[in-house]
């Protein structure tokens, strides 16, 4: 009889155990759901704060570094006008008319900014009906002076290719019309070239047409 009441205590205490280990176990598993939730929102706002220099004691001065970025915008360029009605003359006279303003600009942000200007005139001249020998002024006989800038942008020195009419060059081969020699960052220059024509004594009458051109690099 006794033998069986210590059993049946055995048991009762062995249940026992096991319900309290199983309500343990649950009361851990609802304790875990919201730390793990927590947990995950420290997390996320970690994330979000901005990243931390070294600390400084008092006194002290303390650097972030900031950066940032100038861009180039457009390269270097050179505009001209479209087109220019010189006016008129007779065989064996000077035609003498401004072109119309000249800019370059150059918009590339380099460190060393210098750049050159070039001019020259159609290779066949200037020509009239056919374009026969008769009928054309060849470039040796048109002259171009660019003078001084009216307008500069930027730092650095702007150099004219022809500063007067005593200068002024034939464009049967390429003249520096402007430059730029020395300077950094972006600049531009405009200046308002001469032309010159030399009418041969036997030119035909006629309107002759042909072309200047400028370029940049």
């Amino acid at each position: 009889m006794i033998a069986e009441q210590d059993e049946i205590t055995r048991e009762r205490i062995q249940t026992g155990r096991r319900v309290l280990r199983k309500e343990s176990a649950m009361f851990k598993s609802c304790l875990r759901l919201p730390l793990v939730g927590a947990a995950g929102a420290l997390a996320a706002t970690m994330v979000a704060l901005p990243s931390q220099a070294e600390e400084c004691p008092d006194s002290t001065t303390c650097p972030t570094t900031v950066t940032f970025t100038v861009t180039a915008e457009d390269g270097l360029k050179v505009s001209v006008p479209d087109s220019k009605l010189i006016g008129d003359g007779a065989g064996g006279q000077q035609i003498t008319a401004v072109l119309g303003p000249v800019t370059v600009t150059d918009e590339r942000a380099a460190l060393v900014a210098t750049w050159v200007s070039s001019v020259d005139a159609s290779a066949g001249g200037f020509t009239t009906g056919g374009g026969t020998p008769a009928e054309t002024i060849p470039n040796t006989d048109v002259l171009y002076w660019s003078g001084t800038a009216s307008a500069t942008t930027g730092t650095g020195t702007f150099v004219p290719g022809q500063v007067n009419a005593a200068a002024a060059q034939s464009l049967n081969v390429s003249r520096t019309a402007y430059s730029k020699v020395t300077g950094s960052g972006d600049n531009s220059c405009t200046w308002t070239p001469w032309l010159v024509i030399n009418l041969p004594a036997q030119a035909v009458a006629g309107t002759y047409t042909g072309t200047v051109n400028h370029s940049v690099a």
